[in-house]
């Protein structure tokens, strides 16, 4: 299949200053997430890899790397308004599946990037796509920085949730079995979706949680999850995370 990777790389940052120009082993922050889905692109041929920008220090910083970058305006309120305007201008029809990947995730597995694009492809009924992975431990499962999804049979997301859900009545204090799930934020959109999403009511439900992903719900989207064995990479919101990464790359 044919898919289009987009990386929205926004220059402010409140706890990062200038992010996406983060130096990890020789090479700006973003141009290290582009190069690590790379991979993907060289499995089937057909995919693109660009970072959606809003600032020509990044365009220039991906050029310099040979990763193709648009520039994009400044004052989107969201990540999926600069996906939708990042479409525009690639000119990607209606029926093309587009994946977003995170600008501060430089240790992303490729492997999961083509998991959840093909795995909208394979859903006609889902209009967005993403990924979990079981939770193995009660301090995530309680933790509201830790996002949390419950399937139904078909593998289609009920609800997300910073809250512990599923409950588990009958022990409260321990995990559920089976495992709960927690959500990976990486997305896959089908381009005509994509465009209408930023048009789309805000969710009650969302504005509560501060999630989302929770507003396609609401208007009767569906959301195919992908269950992943392993959790992803660490990403990067803070200077001591950057450390972290750095130190990965080094070795």
């Amino acid at each position: 299949m044919s898919f289009t990777v987009l990386i929205p790389a926004r220059l402010a940052s409140t706890r990062l200053p200038n992010k996406p120009l983060a130096d990890i082993g020789g090479a700006p922050m973003v141009v290290r997430v582009a190069q690590r889905v790379m991979p993907v692109m060289g499995a089937s041929g057909r995919i693109r890899v660009v970072v959606a920008a809003d600032s020509p220090e990044i365009i220039t910083a991906c050029q310099a790397h040979g990763i193709e970058a648009v520039l994009t305006r400044t004052d989107h309120p969201s990540g999926s308004d600069r996906l939708a305007e990042a479409c525009q201008l690639l000119g990607l029809s209606d029926d093309e599946v587009v994946v977003n990947v995170q600008g501060d995730e430089p240790l992303i597995d490729p492997a999961l990037v083509s998991a959840v694009a093909q795995l909208l492809a394979q859903r006609p009924e889902a209009s967005m796509s993403t990924a979990a992975h079981a939770i193995d431990n009660l301090g995530d499962f309680t933790n509201p920085n830790v996002v949390k999804v419950v399937l139904d049979a078909r593998g289609l997301a009920l609800y997300f949730s910073r809250a512990p859900i599923p409950h588990w009545r009958d022990q409260p204090s321990a995990l559920p079995s089976p495992a709960p799930l927690r959500h990976i934020g990486i997305y896959g959109y089908r381009v005509g979706f994509l465009r209408q999403f930023p048009n789309l009511a805000q969710a009650p439900s969302e504005i509560t949680e501060a999630l989302e992903q929770l507003r396609a719900m609401w208007h009767g989207y569906r959301i195919a999850v992908h269950v992943s064995a392993h959790a992803p990479g660490p990403g990067v919101d803070t200077p001591e995370d950057l450390e972290r990464v750095r130190r990965l790359f080094a070795s």
